[in-house]
């Protein structure tokens, strides 16, 4: 079981998330709403893994990884993005996410995702 952190600006795909990941037996510890919440909440949660979708107000999911990867080299992120944003997804793999996820959600890539990131 991994403690996950949740960070995505809809708070109705952060519960579809929290759903696949709790039913998984996962601990959902702490979600944001944006990259800024994400790195503070990051600091004081230290999760095993973080979902962190791509585009949000304040501070963006790239910006975010590359925090948080400052605070702790070591962090797990997995990204979540719309189709369509490559690019994005490629500066936040360079970044140091493991993995990305795209939207709509399928909860068996989300768990694999999560999975690989912690290495289970």
């Amino acid at each position: 079981m991994a403690k996950i952190m949740i960070v995505d600006d809809a708070a109705f795909l952060r519960a579809m998330l929290k759903d696949i990941l709790v039913g998984a037996g996962h601990e959902v510890v702490t979600e944001a709403g944006n990259g800024q919440e994400a790195v503070e909440r990051y600091m004081a949660f230290k999760p095993d893994v973080v979902t962190m979708d791509i585009t949000m107000p304040v501070m963006e999911g790239v910006e975010a990884v590359k925090q948080i990867r400052k605070f702790d080299p070591k962090a797990n992120i997995v990204m979540c993005s719309a189709v369509g944003q490559r690019n994005l997804i490629i500066e936040a793999i360079q970044s140091g996410a493991k993995d990305f996820i795209t939207k709509p959600f399928h909860s068996s890539r989300v768990l694999e995702a999560v999975h690989r990131a912690i290495g289970m």
